[in-house]
């Protein structure tokens, strides 16, 4: 902990290794928090799977180590990730090893353990065992986190629901929910870049526009959105994201454009304006068969838009029914579009709920507040 000495707090530097799986989330789920450990000071070391979003946080002046992380189940892979790992902590000698995502989790974990790492720290972006699928996969997550919260000293989770899952099934008793957050200077109404965006892809200002921002998986609920979006005809739908390389599954921008939307669909693809497209937007759309706690509903809110998501775990501890956006069952397109509809022809419902989904994300998702209480668990 901090050395109070007058109204200044002097903490200790530590050498502290960040580690996720791929750039991707280095770059949108880390990199905060990877700057403010060093603006306390600390010595401050990523590493991930090597990839093209290591730019930014390299060019901040941040050390990035290249680990053969693996997203898919490959006990091979695992192994020399694991191998790479223990490696790097004997040479490197970090104070704390904090690990997240499942498998990259549970291999950090596993190997700062064996080198010797003095503290080792977790958090939690969704459990696999809690993720819909076929039972061995989910007893292997449930058994992979039983063993590596065996050698956690600080056992963090994204979501409330995740932390009372970790308590009640003794994965690590004293499990804390920290959130996730984004900096409302950056997410915010904007009616500039809502001019600008309209006028850029020449849409009109009183068109209602639907948007989703997410990476192009199944998982994410575009089978359902697509067929639902037919049902919508008094909107257009704006997708924001990309199909990442270790993505699994079918090619969701065929799904979509098969869905016959024509003009309505706008593929947009990945972009680094997502805060400038959420400001041109009307409603936020999120129709996810299972989450962790999606940054992209934080966004929404902090836009000042209503979010339409599904009633799994995440996104039904963001969204209030009725008051910040609307819950719809997952994996059906007819309440998603009645939902979408509902809002669609209700600009007071929209302007109600955007700005009360605002203030909650103020009071709860404020950036600046998860990482303090993040950096206050971890003992920095």
């Amino acid at each position: 902990m901090g050395q109070h000495h007058g109204s200044l707090v002097y903490w200790p530097r530590m050498k502290i290794i960040e580690i996720t799986n791929v750039d991707f989330s280095l770059r949108h789920f880390l990199l905060p928090l990877m700057r403010a450990l060093r603006d306390r000071g600390h010595e401050v070391v990523g590493a991930c799977a090597d990839g093209a979003l290591l730019d930014i946080p390299r060019a901040e002046g941040f050390r990035i180590i290249a680990i053969p992380l693996e997203r898919r189940v490959s006990p091979l892979a695992h192994w020399r990730a694991f191998r790479a790992l223990v490696a790097v902590f004997r040479a490197e000698k970090p104070d704390l090893v904090h690990a997240h995502m499942p498998i990259s989790g549970f291999v950090a974990r596993m190997a700062a353990w064996w080198a010797g790492v003095p503290r080792i720290a977790y958090t939690c972006h969704g459990f696999w065992f809690n993720y819909a699928g076929n039972p061995p996969r989910q007893a292997v997550g449930f058994l992979m986190e039983l063993l590596a919260a065996r050698v956690t000293d600080v056992f963090l989770t994204v979501s409330d629901e995740e932390a009372a899952d970790a308590r009640r099934l003794w994965i690590h008793r004293r499990a804390t929910a920290i959130h996730n957050g984004r900096d409302p200077a950056v997410f915010h109404p904007d009616p500039d870049a809502r001019a600008r965006i309209r006028a850029a892809l020449g849409v009109p200002r009183d068109r209602v526009v639907i948007a989703a921002v997410s990476r192009l998986v199944r998982h994410k609920g575009y089978p359902e959105l697509a067929a639902a979006m037919r049902d919508v005809p008094d909107a257009e739908l704006w997708v924001v994201g990309e199909r990442l390389d270790t993505d699994r599954g079918g090619d969701m921008v065929a799904v979509l454009q098969a869905a016959g939307l024509g003009e309505r669909l706008r593929l947009l693809g990945y972009r680094t304006d997502v805060a400038a497209i959420l400001a041109a937007a009307d409603i936020f759309v999120l129709p996810s068969h299972f989450e962790g706690l999606p940054m992209s509903v934080i966004e929404a809110m902090l836009t000042g838009l209503p979010v339409v998501a599904t009633d799994v775990r995440g996104p039904r501890e963001q969204v209030v029914p009725g008051v910040t956006g609307l819950i719809v069952p997952a994996k059906q397109a007819p309440p998603l579009a009645e939902a979408l509809n509902q809002l669609v022809r209700d600009p007071e419902s929209r302007a109600r709920m955007g700005e009360a989904g605002r203030q909650k994300a103020l009071d709860i998702y404020d950036e600046s507040k998860v990482l303090a209480r993040t950096l206050d668990l971890l003992g920095l």
